[in-house]
């Protein structure tokens, strides 16, 4: 099944890079939470590259929009779960299938914590309140920032950016009240999306490594006529902007 998401990615996108700073180390023990800005559709995609990527010993789960799940049904047979984002009674089931969830300490919990599509330059992120109470659920867990972004840089299709934050320790953040752990979540999220959106306005591709790469060029009759004028020179035909083989 992942294969199948890498195979669309590839088709659809240019590349999807992970900042070179922005490599998470792995815990030794407990659950993992990563939660993550909600720029785009394409962060559930992203979501699944990047746990198939980084935490290939983890089972990973991730809660999406019950709606969202019934029109994209195959994200319920790669770990996520419906939540009914507009009830109390959704948030409760959120909780208690998270719970379930982090009682393992091999799996990872992948959360949009914004809980709805938001710019990557909106301050406050405007976390929801549920992020802070997950690691009451593991006290043992560790919770990691996940900063995504998107952009167009010199080929067809678009970039996507991902950069991991600092980990936390879920005893760290226990020591806080709700608000205040809220807060420090939120601080920290602010402060890699900043650091990774410096990255992306660079342009630099060398401040990256690239996980997967689609196809370059724009296709076509315009590539046909490179590719010709290309064998007449006697040059090896690269498609892509950026010089990259392709």
């Amino acid at each position: 099944m992942v294969s199948t998401f890498r195979r669309y990615f590839t088709r659809h996108m240019n590349a999807l890079r992970v900042a070179s700073w922005g490599v998470p180390a792995t815990p030794n023990t407990g659950p993992i939470i990563v939660y993550s800005n909600h720029p785009a559709w394409w962060d559930a995609a992203v979501y699944i590259l990047a746990a198939d990527h980084f935490l290939p010993a983890h089972e990973s789960y991730a809660p999406i929009d019950a709606a969202m799940l019934r029109q994209y049904g195959v994200f319920g047979r790669i770990g996520a779960f419906g939540v009914d984002l507009e009830s109390p009674r959704g948030a409760a089931d959120f909780l208690r299938t998270s719970a379930e969830i982090l009682s393992s300490p091999n799996r990872a919990l992948w959360v949009t914590a914004q809980g709805r599509f938001s710019d990557v330059r909106e301050r406050p992120l405007g976390l929801k309140p549920g992020v802070a109470r997950l690691p009451e659920l593991a006290p043992d867990c560790t919770v990691i920032p996940l900063a995504l972004e998107y952009g167009f840089w010199l080929e067809r299709g678009a970039e996507a950016f991902l950069a991991f934050g600092k980990p936390i320790r879920g005893e760290d953040l226990l020591g806080l009240s709700r608000p205040a752990r809220l807060e420090r979540l939120e601080a920290e999220l602010a402060t890699t999306l900043d650091r990774l959106s410096a990255d992306v306005q660079s342009r630099e591709s060398a401040r990256f490594r690239a996980m997967l790469e689609g196809r370059a060029g724009v296709g076509g009759i315009y590539d046909g006529w490179r590719r010709t004028i290309a064998a007449l020179r006697g040059r090896t035909f690269d498609p892509s902007h950026e010089g990259r083989a392709s």
